[in-house]
C-alpha cells in the first residue's frame, strides 16, 4: 500500500493562479497537477543520470547521436 505525505512549497502568486487555471480548465485538483509534474521532474533526472553513466559506453561503440542509435537498433 502506498501511503502520502504532505510537502509544503511555497511558489508565486502568478504561478498559483496558473495552477489555478490550468485545474479548473482541466477539472483536476491542484495536488494532481503538482505531484503529475513532479513525477515527470524526476523521471527526466532519472533518465539524465542513467543516460550519463552510459554515454561512455554508447561513444565507445561509436553511438554519438540518436540517429546512430536509430540505425543501430533498426
Amino acid at each position: 500500500m502506498s501511503y502520502m505525505n504532505t510537502l509544503t512549497v511555497r511558489i508565486p502568486d502568478e504561478l498559483r493562479s496558473d495552477l489555478q487555471e490550468i485545474s479548473g480548465r482541466r477539472s483536476v485538483p491542484i495536488s494532481d497537477l503538482v505531484r503529475e509534474s513532479i513525477r515527470r521532474y524526476v523521471a527526466i533526472e532519472r533518465f539524465r543520470a542513467l543516460r550519463k553513466r552510459t554515454l561512455p559506453f554508447a561513444e565507445a561503440q561509436g553511438l554519438l547521436t540518436d540517429e546512430d542509435v536509430f540505425r543501430a537498433i533498426s
